[in-house]
């Protein structure tokens, strides 16, 4: 398929030609993209938090009361998780929330992402993000008279530095070299805008 080329001063500068087994799937499968958000997800999870259990708590080891004759019911520490005090049984301990995911869904998420920006008109090839200076005035200007307010830009494998630095301090607009490409960056904002050299490099990673 073909898309327009377009540049940062919104002006049409050619056509490129996209692949359909990347860009085109028959299907969004919203269940391979769901799954791929939420394995995203739980890798990020930090997993630290965590309660005391009877082990780590301070306090006397002594039985607080005889065993038997005080007709109160047996018990054999105040650290117990009755006690004021005490313990929490089977609390939250800290543990990697990750699990596994096959590589093959991974990179049929990462098509699926693409094609469905693409089905819904919010896919954007841009010539070159590239600017003369890092000043986020000018490039807020341009991003304004595109109509770009919720956006993610990739690039090639190296970034623009006067164009990362001017963003990066724009709401609403994130900027990724490709191999930091993602299911959930793409689905959190609305535009996926990408260069040339991204498509050359995602097309080759995902052919």
């Amino acid at each position: 398929m073909q898309l327009k080329v377009t540049s940062l001063d919104n002006k049409e500068v050619g056509s490129i030609d996209l692949a359909d087994e990347v860009f085109g799937l028959e299907h969004v499968r919203r269940d391979i993209l769901a799954r791929m958000v939420n394995w995203q997800l739980a890798k990020r999870r930090s997993g630290n938090h965590k309660t005391k259990g009877v082990s780590d708590i301070q306090g006397t080891t002594k039985k607080p009361w005889s065993q038997k004759g005080t007709g109160r019911a047996r018990a054999g520490s105040l650290r117990s998780p009755q006690f004021r005090g005490g313990a929490t049984i089977f609390g939250p301990v800290v543990r990697s929330h990750e699990f596994g995911l096959q590589k093959k869904v991974r990179r049929l998420a990462l098509k699926t992402a693409l094609t469905s920006k693409q089905k819904d008109g919010k896919l954007i090839v841009l010539d070159k993000a590239s600017s003369a200076d890092p000043k986020t005035k000018g490039l807020a200007k341009q991003f304004e008279a595109l109509g770009w307010t919720s956006v993610l830009i990739i690039d090639g494998p190296v970034l623009d530095e006067n164009f990362a630095n001017a963003a990066r301090n724009l709401p609403g607009i994130d900027v990724l070299p490709q191999q930091g490409a993602n299911v959930y960056d793409i689905l959190r904002r609305d535009v996926l805008v990408l260069t040339r050299d991204a498509v050359q490099h995602l097309e080759a990673r995902l052919k």
